[in-house]
């Protein structure tokens, strides 16, 4: 692992820092960037172009200014502990507690982009995931390792849905161990405690792990 830093930022435009004259570069490349003042936010590499780099700040850029903070590049993607201590768990999106719990002792360390699937040399796909929705289960069958895209209009109880969704879907050999990963992204405070509540209090949350960003 090789990290470089520059202290070459030359823009800043939202939550995105403008960097000029980068080496060695990748993509989804992780950023520690450090103001003046010692604080340290971290970031990830979004665009390389020749010798510039498009880097998003996580904490976003308020207070950063170009000829006050140095970009250093940590040669390395993203990666989120993982365990099976995570079950009963909820993070945020970067993968840390977020439910007043202990930290997670990671049994191992994984890439969060993934591995590339060719899709030719998948298993297929033919799992049966009962959800208890008579028209999901009927009309539009989910199976393990598929994504289930439900769409709604601004009003209607999709948040109940999809919590029913993930608190009822089980495999149809049914004592089978099996578990739902919840990822909620973009939701209001209201939207989260009503997760969070809702599993808990069917007790989902067992066999659950919830990503809140």
């Amino acid at each position: 692992m090789v990290t470089r830093e520059y202290q070459t930022a030359r823009q800043i435009i939202g939550p995105l820092v403008m960097v000029d004259g980068v080496e060695g570069i990748t993509y989804g490349e992780l950023t520690d960037i450090k103001l003046g003042s010692g604080e340290l936010r971290r970031g990830r590499v979004l665009e390389v172009s020749g010798d510039k780099a498009v880097v998003q700040i996580f904490e976003g850029t308020s207070g950063l200014a170009p000829e006050d903070m140095s970009v250093k590049f940590l040669g390395k993607p993203q990666e989120v502990g993982v365990s099976e201590d995570m079950l009963g768990r909820v993070f945020d999106g970067s993968g840390r507690p977020i439910d007043k719990g202990p930290e997670i002792i990671p049994e191992k360390w994984v890439n969060i982009n993934g591995n590339p699937m060719n899709p030719y040399a998948r298993d297929y796909p033919n799992e049966f995931i009962q959800t208890g929705i008579s028209t999901i289960d009927l009309l539009n069958t989910l199976v393990r390792g598929q994504k289930l895209p439900i769409f709604s209009a601004s009003g209607l109880p999709h948040s109940r849905l999809a919590a029913q969704v993930a608190r009822q879907a089980q495999t149809r050999k049914g004592g089978e161990k099996f578990a739902v990963i919840f990822a909620a992204m973009g939701i209001t405070f209201e939207e989260s405690e009503f997760f969070q509540a809702d599993f808990r209090r069917t007790g989902a949350i067992e066999r659950a792990v919830l990503f809140i960003n």
